[in-house]
């Protein structure tokens, strides 16, 4: 997307998942993960971060996640029929 690489991209959901491992703890590197995600948030791309080890140690967790963010809400049931 422009000048940066997404770990991983759906178009239709414009939904950026992005993991990081620990060298994204840096300052320098956490500034640029900043500026990445300040840029595809500007072109409507949602972005959501995992660490590298909680995806090996909470892969539950972060598919939780992830459908949260790409599940319709259900709306609310209706329940004096109209």
């Amino acid at each position: 997307m422009g000048m940066y690489i997404i770990d991983f991209y759906c178009p239709m959901m414009k939904l950026a998942i992005e993991l990081d491992g620990g060298q994204h703890a840096d300052n320098e590197n956490r500034e640029y993960d900043e500026e990445r995600s300040d840029y595809l948030r500007a072109n409507g791309i949602e972005v959501i971060r995992f660490w590298n080890n909680e995806v090996l140690q909470n892969i539950d967790g972060v598919l939780s996640k992830i459908a949260g963010k790409i599940t319709p809400p259900i709306p609310p049931l209706n329940l004096r029929g109209g």
